[in-house]
C-alpha cells in the first residue's frame, strides 16, 4: 500500500482505534492478530522500546517482519528508541506503513520525517507529556501524523494525564487540516470522548481492548464514544 493509500484509508476510518500490541498475548501473536482483524480493527500499533529511551524492552523489526505476511492490516510502528534513524530502514523493510519517531530522540526531526516519506510510509512525530508544542511547531507541516503522549512512554496501563487535552486542542489548531492528530496513553471508554472533543482522531488503545473478552464490542464501543463507529 502506498503512503497516499494509507492516508486515504485512515481518513476514511476516523475515528481510528489502533490496538496497542504491547498489551496482547505475546505467546499467541498470530492468533491475536487474527482475532483483531475479525473484530474489525484496521490498524495495529507496534510499540518498539529499546530499554534506553524508555525504561522497558519490547520487540524489534524482525518480529514485525515475520508477522507482516499474516495480515493486510495497516502496521503502525511507534519507535520509542534512541537514534531511531539508525534503524529506520529495518522497520520500513519489515512492512510498516506508518513510522513514528520521538521528537526527543532526534536532532533534526524534519530530515527523518522526510526520509520516511521518501520511502513511501506515513511519517509520524511523537511528543512526550513534558515536551511543549513550541518545540516541534517548526516541523509540524513535515509530518503526516502527530502523536501526543498522554502518559510517560515506556509502560502500558497508565492513567491518562488530563493536561494532555489542552495540548491536543492546541495541536489541532496548529496542524494542517489533513494531518492526523493521534493520542496514546490511558485511552479507554472514559477518556476517549474528551480526547476526541479536543481534536484527536486516532486513538492508541491497549488495556481497553485486550482486557476485554470481546474485541469487536470493545472496538465498537470505543469508536462510538469517540463520535463514530468502527
Amino acid at each position: 500500500m502506498s503512503r497516499q493509500d494509507v492516508i486515504r484509508q485512515l481518513a476514511a476510518a476516523r475515528p481510528i482505534i489502533a490496538p496497542s500490541m504491547l498489551k496482547c498475548d505475546f505467546g499467541n501473536l498470530a492468533g491475536e492478530i487474527a482475532q483483531l482483524e475479525t473484530a474489525g480493527a484496521q490498524i495495529l500499533h507496534w510499540d518498539v522500546m529499546d530499554g534506553h529511551f524508555v525504561p522497558n524492552l519490547s520487540y524489534g523489526a524482525l518480529v514485525i517482519e515475520r508477522l507482516r505476511p499474516r495480515t493486510g492490516l495497516i502496521f503502525d510502528a511507534h519507535l520509542m528508541m534512541s537514534q531511531p534513524a539508525r534503524y529506520l530502514d529495518d522497520f520500513l523493510r519489515a512492512g510498516c506503513d506508518v513510522v513514528t519517531v520521538h521528537a526527543e530522540a532526534v536532532d533534526e526531526p524534519a530530515s527523518v520525517l522526510q526520509r520516511i516519506r521518501e520511502r513511501g510510509a506515513v511519517a509520524g512525530l511523537a511528543i512526550n507529556p513534558g515536551t511543549p508544542l513550541s518545540a516541534v511547531e517548526g516541523v509540524l507541516r513535515e509530518c503526516d501524523l502527530l502523536l501526543v503522549m498522554s502518559v510517560e512512554p515506556g509502560f502500558g496501563g497508565q492513567k491518562f494525564i488530563p493536561a494532555s487535552l489542552e495540548k491536543l486542542r492546541e495541536a489541532r489548531q496548529l496542524l494542517p487540516e489533513s494531518s492526523i492528530l493521534a493520542v496514546d496513553g490511558g485511552i479507554g471508554l472514559e477518556t476517549i470522548g474528551p480526547a476526541a472533543a479536543a481534536g484527536a482522531g486516532f486513538f492508541v488503545v491497549g488495556s481497553a481492548v485486550f482486557e476485554s473478552d470481546d474485541y469487536g464490542r470493545s472496538l465498537r464501543d470505543l469508536g462510538q464514544r469517540a463520535g463514530g463507529s468502527v
